[in-house]
């Protein structure tokens, strides 16, 4: 059940939790712990969404730039065969790719996570969702401190807080600004995702409210040069 590596701070051999055909509870709970341990250490920084139209070249400018958190928001254009190419791509450069709203796409594709929004928590049952998800990331939707802490209590390992700015990606949004998202990062045990009108013009607000990631959709989605205005970002968000 477990295979040995060795430590970096002592150099003594020490035991990594890895998957077996056992069921013991136990170990499936360590084996989970030590996924999202890793998935921990790339959940900070620009969240790229992506929609289904060029998706592979974005990402691949994404991925060039040193995204490592990537979501797959096709909608009704969403086909298994994006998933999955854009899935491969992410694990072969470290990254991890997210679907969104799409349960059966994620485990179909090998997806590394899947998000779901708080429309679609609320009709879901999470426990169902939590356990066929396995070590895979998940990361709900909160637009206030309350559904922030709730979501931990559900099994998410993110949580996703907007809409910050006024946005065009979606309509009838809840506008919580930035004093909103402050709260959601007090109130929230969980990595918080930023969402909702974020560019390189204001993405350093962002982080300075201690939230730890920016996701971002419409300047990405267009930007003439994607490369270009990923590095912008990652550029804001780092200076």
């Amino acid at each position: 059940m477990f295979s040995t590596s060795p430590c970096g701070v002592c150099g003594k051999q020490q035991a990594t939790p890895s998957p077996s055909g056992r069921t013991d509870v136990l170990h499936k709970r360590l084996w989970r712990l030590w996924m999202n341990a890793v998935a921990d250490s790339r959940l900070t920084g620009i969240y790229a969404i992506l929609g289904h139209e060029g998706a592979l070249e974005r990402l691949d400018a994404c991925l060039e730039v040193g995204i490592r958190v990537v979501q797959y928001r096709g909608k009704a254009a969403a086909t298994l065969e994006m998933a999955r190419a854009l899935a491969q791509r992410c694990r072969s450069a470290g990254a991890l790719l997210i679907v969104n709203d799409d349960l059966e796409l994620a485990l179909a594709a090998g997806a590394g996570g899947l998000h779901l929004g708080q429309e679609d928590a609320g009709g879901a049952d999470l426990a169902a969702v939590r356990r066929r998800l396995g070590p895979a990331i998940l990361g709900l939707s909160t637009h206030d401190a309350e559904q922030a802490r709730r979501a931990a209590e559900l099994g998410a390992d993110y949580v996703g807080a907007g809409c910050v700015f006024p946005t065009r990606s979606k309509e009838r949004v809840i506008e919580i600004g930035v004093e909103g998202l402050r709260r959601i990062v007090a109130a929230s045990p969980l990595p918080v995702v930023a969402i909702g009108g974020i560019d390189a013009n204001n993405v350093r607000e962002v982080r300075a409210s201690g939230a730890a990631m920016a996701a971002v959709i419409g300047a990405i989605a267009g930007a003439p040069d994607a490369r270009a205005a990923v590095r912008a970002l990652t550029d804001a968000w780092d200076g």
